[in-house]
């Protein structure tokens, strides 16, 4: 077991694009530690200050020791790296989704309590400081009962040469890239959700899988919620949440966040998104999470977003709503 006066020694496998984003979120987190990358492609460039390696293989015959590692390959790799990694002892923190099955997430996490290790989801919107502060308003009362809930991750990106829009890789389209982020903040802010359903706009890209997608839901707590996710539109918001309680609505925005009572002013709570202190913060919940300290995502978390966007897929493959059985882990 590591010592925990020392920083977790970190295996980062995959250096893609998000890479570079934790990369220097791991320079904000004093209780992790960069040991070595695997990166098979050899025209990406990896950090300078961490030993290369271009399989999981050619790490383990090195002789380098890590204690955990940090997950960034597409989805469909997700299951056979998580599991050999917790065999051979390491701790996991492993980017969404966490597998594109229920069947796979749950064989991740079954590996992961039977190695006595920590299997982790990487959701950063849910260490973002301002949705933090969203649901510690929301629990005071400070916008009463949920009434109307209101999410939007659209923006245009070109998909045609990314990996994330080929199923074989991704798992499906928008849905469970974005999507995966939308289920998980609903959650965390509204509790679980009770059924959903979900339609794919016109595609305004050359792609195998949707680009653009809305998904509704009702929560258990009693809230209708909608999810506008796209990669060909952008809407034109500053909010990406806004919830409208019986006593107040709240806005969580990419350059600040507010909320106000019925009938009062508006009040600033949060000063924006920012990604980096996001992963910060996720890194050090997965470096006291590996001590035995409960971490903000626990493993029924990390399943119901898979759960919940799987029927997602069902519901929009069967035109109808369908009720999401959160409770069958």
């Amino acid at each position: 077991m590591p010592d925990p006066a020392k920083p977790l020694r970190l295996l980062v496998v995959g250096f893609g694009g998000i890479a570079a984003a934790y990369h220097q979120a791991l320079q904000r987190s004093p209780a992790l530690r960069l040991e070595a990358v695997v990166e098979p492609d050899a025209a990406r460039l990896t950090p300078a200050d961490a030993p290369r390696f271009a399989s999981l293989a050619a790490y383990w015959q090195s002789g380098v020791a890590a204690d955990a590692a940090l997950v960034l390959t597409p989805p469909a790799t997700h299951e056979a790296i998580a599991l050999e990694l917790l065999g051979h002892g390491l701790h996991v923190l492993c980017e969404k989704p966490l597998a594109p099955t229920i069947a796979g997430a749950k064989r991740m996490l079954a590996a992961a309590r039977a190695a006595e290790r920590r299997l982790m989801l990487g959701s950063k919107f849910r260490y973002t400081p301002d949705v933090i502060a969203a649901q510690r308003l929301l629990r005071a009362g400070a916008c009463g009962d949920a009434v109307l809930y209101e999410n939007v991750f659209c923006s245009h990106v070109d998909m045609t040469r990314r990996w994330n829009a080929l199923p074989e890789q991704s798992g499906g389209g928008v849905l469970i890239d974005n999507g995966c982020h939308s289920v998980d903040v609903a959650r965390f802010l509204l509790g679980p959700i009770a059924r959903v359903q979900a339609m794919f706009g016109r595609k305004a890209q050359p792609l195998a899988v949707e680009d653009t997608a809305r998904l509704l839901f009702t929560s258990q707590g009693g809230a209708l919620g909608s999810i506008d996710l796209s990669w060909s539109m952008h809407k034109e918001t500053d909010s990406y949440v806004r919830i409208h309680g019986t006593k107040g609505t709240l806005e969580v925005g990419w350059k600040a966040s507010r909320w106000k009572p019925v009938g009062g002013e508006w009040r600033r709570f949060g000063d924006g998104y920012d990604k980096i202190a996001a992963f910060a913060g996720q890194l050090a919940d997965f470096a006291a999470a590996t001590a035995g300290a409960p971490g903000a995502i626990e493993d029924g978390d990390a399943l119901a977003s898979v759960v919940v966007i799987d029927a997602a897929y069902r519901s929009a493959r069967e035109a109808r709503w369908i009720d999401v059985l959160e409770g069958a882990r």
